[in-house]
């Protein structure tokens, strides 16, 4: 695996390094041990799946409060979809600010997402899947979120015809509304 350093403070990407012979390839997409000596979390203990079936749909921004704050590894199986995450983490030098990356099933890219960030994506094509990994396992009522359209952020998503959750358009509009204190 080959770790690349986002802009945001403690998220990677990660590329899986394919051997590839006549049969076709292999290449390891975790290890506990490489993702310590990395610093980053590595007892992922839920692993879910997301089911898209238009292109346009948008799901976020969301992270768990804290005690309950996740970390995630992100990869897009099937389709394509324009990732986003957000710092929220109020001491961090890269606080506030987002980065984007189009990860797709051909690709195999994997996006590191540490724990105090934010996360949605939006699909770029029909019937895309998502895979995650996730640490600690969703609690209910830990749920948080914010609009994908957040002014202060800025996010300049790709589909504007967007396909959005009735849930996730009654956000409140402002990531910092979000926040503790």
């Amino acid at each position: 695996m080959i770790f690349h350093e986002l802009p945001l403070a403690g998220a990677y990407r990660i590329e899986p390094q394919l051997i590839v012979d006549h049969r076709g390839g292999f290449a390891r997409r975790f290890c506990a041990e490489t993702f310590r000596a990395h610093g980053l979390e590595s007892d992922f203990v839920q692993r879910s799946i997301s089911y898209n079936r238009r292109a346009g749909t948008l799901r976020g921004m969301h992270f768990q409060a804290a005690p309950h704050l996740e970390a995630k590894l992100v990869r897009c199986t099937r389709g394509a979809i324009f990732d986003v995450i957000v710092d929220l983490r109020r001491s961090s030098t890269t606080f506030g600010r987002w980065y984007a990356e189009t990860l797709t099933a051909d690709s195999r890219v994997i996006l590191y997402v540490p724990k105090g960030f934010a996360h949605g994506f939006q699909t770029l094509v029909d019937n895309t899947d998502v895979d995650y990994e996730i640490s600690p396992a969703y609690v209910p009522g830990a749920e948080r979120g914010f609009r994908f359209d957040d002014p202060g952020l800025a996010i300049n998503w790709p589909v504007a015809d967007a396909v959005i959750s009735e849930r996730d358009e009654a956000l409140p509009p402002s990531f910092l509304e979000t926040l503790p204190g």
